[in-house]
């Protein structure tokens, strides 16, 4: 008797389980339909032209799910920080100052914050976004190899990424995100990506391809791996 309740039971189980589990990803797709379309795309494609690259309130989510590190984003959502010092677009957010312009503070507004589960709700929606699988699956990391002095010197100087990047609070560009958290908050299959290609990402980006080296891809991004452990942010 007991062998043919057990399956009656897991199978009530299993009916009692599944709703939840649909019902929580149901409303992770409803809170990104109430509070996140408004300045993100969730669906794509990318901005065809500048204007509407320079339109963009925020970064685009409908590759999400090949771009963040699901726990750094659960997080983030819950205590959000500005990553990029200057908004998406910096000419909409500076103002002259005494020796050079100024980031103009009064102009950028606060990320909505969300609470714990509806960060856990976004966040299981937003991981099953994956435009692009194929050039993330292109990509292989190799954390073996050190970035050592020279990780530094190529992102300061020989490829000039501190032009538009922080490497520390304040020290560094601001027309681009701070790298100094990218090491938690990305994969690093994304960030060789974008690397090799930010355009094959965001065909009208700014961001110029240096056609960097594989093994000088593999320096930078375990150059900004080993950044985020400085935990600058907390």
């Amino acid at each position: 008797m007991k062998r043919l309740l057990m399956p009656a039971f897991l199978c009530s189980l299993a009916a009692i389980m599944t709703p939840s589990i649909a019902s929580a990803d149901a409303d992770g797709s409803a809170i990104l339909q109430q509070q996140c379309v408004s300045c993100h795309s969730i669906t794509g494609p990318a901005a065809p032209t500048l204007t509407a690259l320079w339109q963009k309130k925020g970064p685009d989510l409908f590759y999400a799910g090949n771009k963040y590190r699901s726990d750094w984003l659960e997080t983030w959502l819950q205590k959000p920080k500005r990553i990029r010092p200057a908004g998406m677009f910096y000419m909409d957010h500076i103002k002259p100052g005494e020796k050079r312009d100024m980031v103009d503070e009064s102009t950028l507004k606060e990320h909505v914050k969300l609470t714990a589960a509806d960060a856990k709700a976004v966040v299981l929606a937003l991981s099953a976004m994956k435009t692009n699988s194929a050039l993330i699956k292109a990509e292989k990391h190799d954390a073996s190899i050190a970035p050592g002095p020279l990780g530094e010197m190529m992102f300061d100087k020989i490829y000039g990424c501190m032009a538009c990047h922080q490497i520390e609070p304040g020290y560094g560009g601001v027309t681009g995100p701070e790298m100094y958290t990218a090491g938690k908050r990305l994969t690093p299959e994304f960030m060789l990506s974008y690397i090799r290609s930010p355009q094959a990402w965001d065909p009208k980006i700014w961001m110029p391809n240096k056609h960097v080296p594989d093994a000088n891809m593999q320096k930078l991004v375990n150059y900004t791996i080993h950044l985020s452990k400085e935990n600058f942010d907390e």
